[in-house]
């Protein structure tokens, strides 16, 4: 048995990843909703799958301020960031965060979900986040397949 490693022009056609998907939220669980989308957005499905080049596909998520979490994690979850100054920690609850920007909890929880590596900021680069569905139209040029998840 040997391994495939892609060459020269098949290696160039999974660099550009042109697949455009689409991906509802609506009613959907945070954690199974991200990492599904992390997977599309690596190109884990596809048969050509080569774990240190770019393969993934382009993701476009829309009604995230639908999507559903679990358990008391509305109340309990809180993103922390510290910028490095005495006093720097900042503390957002997701509730607040769900009523402001619902995309950011989407983004933060897929990109969360991509390897630490450095294809990382690459992969993410591909995803598009959106609270409602109105801003599918935007898209329409890269003519979106729909993803059932």
């Amino acid at each position: 048995m040997r391994t495939h490693v892609p060459k020269g022009r098949e290696a160039e056609d999974l660099k550009t990843g042109k697949n455009w998907f689409v991906v509802d939220a609506s009613e959907q669980v945070l954690g199974r909703l991200a990492t599904r989308v992390a997977r599309l957005l690596i190109g884990k499905d596809k048969p050509n799958f080569t774990p240190h080049l770019e393969c993934g596909d382009h993701v476009i998520v829309i009604n995230a301020e639908r999507v559903r979490l679990t358990g008391n994690k509305l109340d309990q979850k809180v993103y922390r960031s510290h910028s490095g100054y005495p006093g720097g920690l900042k503390e957002v609850p997701i509730r607040a965060l769900m009523q402001r920007h619902p995309e950011e909890v989407v983004r933060e929880a897929v990109v969360g979900m991509l390897p630490k590596n450095k294809l990382r900021a690459r992969r993410a680069k591909k995803l598009r986040v959106y609270a409602g569905s109105e801003a599918l139209a935007r898209h329409a040029g890269q003519k979106p397949q729909p993803v059932a998840l």
